[in-house]
């Protein structure tokens, strides 16, 4: 295999299936913050620059 050849399979490689998981990893990280389990830690998140380090 010469390294034109490998160079040219890398690239197709990376076009198809690195385009696809960057995709998958974007959606997935931008949904993140919409799971069912995350809205008392966004509350708290939302509400902490309103909290004075005396409040507790």
């Amino acid at each position: 295999m010469s390294a034109h050849s490998t160079y040219d399979m890398l690239r197709h490689l990376a076009d198809s299936w690195g385009l696809l998981m960057m995709t998958v990893i974007f959606v997935g990280l931008s949904a993140w913050p919409f799971r069912p389990g995350a809205r008392a830690l966004n509350q708290e998140a939302a509400n902490s620059i309103f909290k004075d380090e005396n409040d507790g």
